[in-house]
């Protein structure tokens, strides 16, 4: 909701560079996609790592 508000102001103030905005927007979310799905891909590596590393531990405390 703000950042439609953002945009009405931007809107008011300078009506071409809300309409770029409008227009960039998706083409730059389209953009980062591909870094966003392997930041997702790495940080579950991490969590397995972690989870193999610790699971000897929590094997022992569980006995």
């Amino acid at each position: 909701m703000i950042k439609f508000l953002l945009w009405c102001i931007l809107l008011v103030l300078c009506w071409p560079l809300a309409l770029v905005a409008l227009v960039a927007y998706p083409l730059i979310w389209l953009l980062l996609l591909p870094f966003r799905l392997v930041g997702i891909a790495v940080g579950g590596v991490l969590e397995l790592v972690t989870a193999i590393i610790f699971l000897p531990g929590r094997v022992l405390k569980a006995i």
